[in-house]
């Protein structure tokens, strides 16, 4: 089995709603295609296994029978499910990497041959867009393709009992990785240190993957989120770096926190806008109810950043989280999505004016009445180490 599995009933609550979902849309298999873990989800919720590295990975759910998945493999791989490949009836394989053009045609023709073998016309596809460009254009060929996202994104967005309590885990994995950092950093490191250790920590309480986003900086100037290519600076007594940690835990799941350390005492204009960004974070939360309107919210949270001098968002600051760093509903002004009870959310405001960059991040689930308490419970503050 995989790491931290999920249970198999679990596995057949997501089989019976995406089966809801068909029915309603008259379709008889929903496809889905991945690449890479972060932002692949549809490809474990269905299966609880990642694609991983770049290698594709196709599943086919089919209204009446078991999945037939397609993954990197060598020629003529056709197997039976392995302990792992669970609602799986068969594997079919192909060596095919997406840096070199004609191999994802293999993908298609595997796809192709099983679509027809089982007889099936009407296709959902989940996120037909993310698609390599030949194997959609084979399936609009030669069967009725539907977009099924909408819906499927309605059901998967809304957790069940047993991933609310992997959720509450994770949150709390991800405090002890932060904590980790605030006692490992000193001046003499490099950023590159502090992403590799949390990195390594995260990795040692039970994630598969994840990033984790900072470049530090003298104060006066922005520290802003970079990935590990920019994380070359050596920190000095009186930096101060911002870090978002955002890595997955036991069922998969991702969750995403960000706070600022300081080697040494913040200056005011740091908890001047640490305080702006957090009173921003909790009036996003106000209007977070089941039944919302994601567009309004992103609307009503302009407005109360211009009101105070502060820049409206131009980036994505509030979004759902599940097999997914970034999952629906976004909340900004083209989500068509509504806001449920079950959504996770992960809640970020921020803004860049040159001088530093003010962020804070947490996870939140929605309740019947609105968001629960926060699931991280480090302190909504500006560490000064």
């Amino acid at each position: 089995m995989t790491i931290s599995p999920i249970s198999d009933t679990e596995m057949e609550r997501r089989w019976s709603l995406a089966r809801r979902v068909m029915e309603a849309e008259g379709l008889e298999a929903l496809i889905m295609h991945g690449r890479e873990d972060w932002i692949g989800g549809y490809v474990r919720w269905f299966t609880d296994v990642p694609a991983l590295n770049g290698y594709p990975r196709t599943v086919i759910f089919f209204a009446d029978r078991p999945m037939v998945v397609i993954e990197m493999g060598a020629f003529g791989t056709d197997r039976g499910p392995l302990p792992h490949d669970r609602g799986v009836e068969r594997v079919l394989g192909t060596p095919s990497f997406h840096s070199i053009h004609y191999t994802v045609d293999y993908d298609t023709s595997l796809m192709i041959e099983a679509l027809t073998d089982a007889g099936v016309q009407r296709i959902g596809a989940l996120s037909p867009a993310s698609f390599p460009y030949g194997m959609m254009a084979a399936l609009k060929a030669g069967f009725q393709v539907a977009d099924a996202s909408d819906p499927l994104d309605a059901v998967k967005a809304v957790k069940s009992a047993e991933e609310i309590a992997l959720i509450e885990q994770i949150a709390l994995m991800q405090d002890k990785v932060f904590a980790e950092l605030c006692d490992f950093i000193r001046p003499g490191m490099t950023d590159r240190d502090v992403a590799a250790h949390a990195e390594a920590h995260a990795r040692r309480l039970g994630s598969d993957q994840g990033i984790v986003l900072g470049m530090s900086a003298r104060q006066g100037e922005p520290s802003r989120f970079m990935g590990r290519h920019f994380q070359e600076r050596e920190l000095a007594k009186g930096d101060h770096m911002s870090v978002l940690i955002e890595v997955n835990g036991p069922g998969g799941a991702y969750l995403e926190i960000a706070r600022t350390m300081v080697l040494g005492k913040a200056q005011d204009h740091l908890h001047e806008a640490f305080a702006n960004v957090l009173a921003a974070q909790d009036n996003t939360l106000s209007l977070m109810k089941p039944g919302a309107d994601p567009a309004a919210i992103a609307k009503a949270h302009d407005d109360w950043m211009v009101a105070r001098g502060l820049p409206p968002e131009t980036r994505l600051y509030a979004h759902g989280q599940g097999c997914e760093m970034v999952e629906r509903p976004l909340i900004r002004h083209d989500e068509t999505l509504p806001l449920a009870e079950g959504m996770l959310f992960a809640v970020h405001p921020g803004y860049d004016d040159g001088t530093v960059f003010a962020v804070i991040c947490d996870n939140y689930m929605i309740g019947p009445d609105g968001p629960g308490d926060c699931l991280h419970k480090t302190e909504k503050k500006i560490f000064e180490l």
